[in-house]
């Protein structure tokens, strides 16, 4: 086994086992019960019209067989007397052709409804599931169970509640045929009956398992299928090919790729084997016992109690028969295994942001941008440590104030605790004198402005890549992007490109690509788009040089009049701006002042700089000086 994947895929496989849910047939009926509902809600003529054409094409075949028994019988009479054999022969002749283009039609226009829902379907059930996804909280996504947990939801969710529909309407319809065919059967040959109830109930319930065994195998699979998502995506995306072929890591990668694959299979295998086996049962019993019929119904016509049409008829009711109870099994046992995937649908829409006591009328910042925390303590999902412990500290509107300390002091958390991303376990945090918790989120970062560490580098324009930070305003306003552009200092780079403001960015879709500070610069640009009262700067200049840096920060100060300020920077130099620079330890303030004032407390704040000038001395870091 490749190094490294077995002890994961273990882990991955406990963790999905005690997470499988329960498939009681009470939960699988309120499940089909809610697909049914859903289906209907979102297109009803689409879902009558599937229906009531499941309903017409249930009733032909037992017509057809029936007109061609009565073909058969006329066609024995008009043998027997020559004379006026037309007569009796083209009325079911007719009848005939006019049962089988009446198929032809119900069939064809069943088809064209099922895409038509198909495709109703994929847009509800695909929008509902990212708007969903929008609602939740971030935690979530930082929650690797959340991942698997969405993954099951997002497979093929269209796919398997049409199949649910097209599977309980043709089990229907099977059903109707099957009725319809006995009824017919029964008349001829009662023995009929004592054959099929044994013979399809064991059959039903092999099938029902084997769909409840496949269903749990892929519920076991989902981490696993994301792993091989991951070594694809490590394998062919451009920002990690480079160091994939520097490292020669393919070779191992793919032996990981390769393994998962292979487990796939011989598990598949397994499943193949059985239902293989059981089929082939069930095709052998049953068509022994129907062929016994068969001379049977024989025995009867030559003793004379029945037709030639009564055998011919019986011969082709009892194949077709043991094909509908066959395909009626099968379907039956498929539809209760979509049921399944649709529960991983239902578990997805049951997890619920975090309330917000949103009061009604909803309150509207007036947007000074002054921020009290009080008492803060916030822990991280599966965590046991607090990253924020009991923090408190208020910010003047207008005021620029830095966050330093080491890496996982809490700078980050906090910002996004302030943001609205995270629900904080205690404590409250106030914007102008509100607590955030009972105003929307919409309101909040309506008023709020954010260039975080990991800032996205959109597939799109520059102009967009800019507009993007208020897109509602300025999407379709040029001069202001380009205004926003020239404050932001990003304008000497967009002039360079092919397009200017016009040029599609990134390898995805475009051909032109940036280095990580001119993407980062874009991002600054994106951030001083929104006329927000609280600007929050994580890292902004990580990526820029020092001339770049210096530039950034050398109309700082113009970008950001107005706006209160929340700046995280390891560089002194940018810290050294703010007019409060806050120290944090282990999720609390331990200082609090500017940098002169920390300098001459020689506290964690001096330790922290004199350590920086000693490595810039040592060649190993590079600094400007304080602007």
């Amino acid at each position: 086994m490749p190094w490294g994947i077995n002890s994961r895929m273990k882990q991955d496989q406990v963790a999905d086992k005690t997470a499988v849910p329960e498939a009681s047939w009470r939960r699988l009926g309120q499940s089909g019960l809610w697909a049914l509902r859903y289906t209907w809600v979102c297109h009803p003529r689409l879902a009558a019209a599937t229906l009531i054409l499941t309903l017409l094409q249930s009733l032909f075949p037992a017509l057809q067989l029936l007109a061609a028994r009565e073909l058969i019988n006329a066609l024995v009479a008009a043998l027997a007397e020559p004379d006026g054999a037309w007569l009796l022969i083209w009325p079911w002749l007719l009848a005939g052709l006019v049962i089988t283009l009446g198929l032809m039609g119900i069939s064809s226009s069943q088809t064209y409804t099922n895409r038509r829902l198909f495709d109703e379907l994929n847009i509800r059930l695909m929008n509902d599931l990212l708007g969903h996804a929008a609602r939740l909280d971030l935690a979530y996504f930082e929650d690797s169970k959340f991942y698997d947990l969405m993954e099951r939801a997002r497979q093929n969710p269209a796919a398997n509640f049409t199949g649910f529909i097209n599977q309980i309407t043709s089990s229907f319809s099977q059903a109707m045929q099957i009725i319809s065919l006995m009824a017919i059967l029964f008349w001829i040959e009662p023995l009929v009956l004592l054959i099929m109830v044994p013979l399809t109930f064991p059959y039903l319930l092999f099938q029902w398992g084997l769909a409840r065994r496949h269903f749990h195998k892929e519920y076991h699979r989902v981490t696993r299928f994301r792993w091989l998502r991951y070594y694809m995506s490590k394998m062919t995306m451009r920002n990690s090919v480079a160091e994939i072929k520097l490292l020669d890591l393919a070779p191992h990668l793919l032996a990981q790729y390769n393994h998962l694959l292979q487990g796939f299979r011989d598990e598949d295998r397994r499943i193949y084997r059985q239902q293989w086996a059981g089929s082939a049962a069930f095709l052998l019993i049953s068509i022994a016992l129907f062929y016994g019929l068969v001379a049977r119904i024989i025995e009867r016509v030559l003793q004379g109690s029945l037709t030639v049409g009564d055998v011919t008829v019986f011969a082709a009711l009892v194949l077709r028969l043991r094909s509908l109870l066959e395909g009626f099994v099968g379907t039956v046992s498929l539809a209760l295994e979509r049921t399944l995937y649709i529960t991983n649908l239902q578990e997805f829409f049951a997890v619920q942001p975090r309330p917000r006591p949103i009061p009604s009328p909803p309150i509207h910042l007036p947007g000074h941008g002054a921020i009290t925390v009080e008492a803060l303590t916030f822990t991280y999902p599966g965590s046991s440590q607090p990253v924020i412990r009991d923090l408190s500290l208020h910010i003047e509107p207008g005021e620029t104030v830095a966050l330093v300390g080491e890496n996982g002091a809490g700078k980050t958390t906090l910002v996004k605790l302030i943001a609205g991303l995270y629900t904080p376990d205690s404590g409250r945090i106030c914007f102008d004198g509100v607590d955030i918790q009972s105003v929307s989120l919409h309101e909040l970062h309506k008023h709020l402005s954010f260039v975080q560490q990991t800032f996205n580098q959109y597939e799109a324009s520059a102009a967009e890549n800019i507009a993007y930070g208020d897109w509602r305003r300025l999407l379709h306003d040029r001069d202001a992007i380009i205004q926003v552009a020239q404050q932001a200092g990003a304008d000497g780079i967009i002039a360079a490109m092919p397009q200017q403001y016009d040029t599609l960015l990134g390898r995805l879709f475009g051909q032109h690509d940036l280095s990580g500070g001119q993407w980062q610069k874009l991002a600054i640009a994106r951030a001083f788009a929104r006329q927000a009262a609280l600007l929050v700067l994580d890292e902004p200049t990580s990526n820029l040089d020092a001339r770049a840096e210096y530039e950034i920060f050398s109309r700082f100060r113009e970008l950001a009049r107005g706006r209160t300020t929340i700046l995280i920077s390891h560089r002194f130099s940018t810290v050294s701006i703010a007019d409060r620079i806050i120290v944090l330890e282990s999720g609390q303030i331990v200082e609090s002042g500017t940098h002169q004032e920390l300098l001459a407390g020689n506290g964690p704040y001096a330790n922290l700089y004199k350590f920086h000038r000693y490595q810039m001395e040592q060649g190993r870091a590079s600094e400007i000086k304080p602007i």
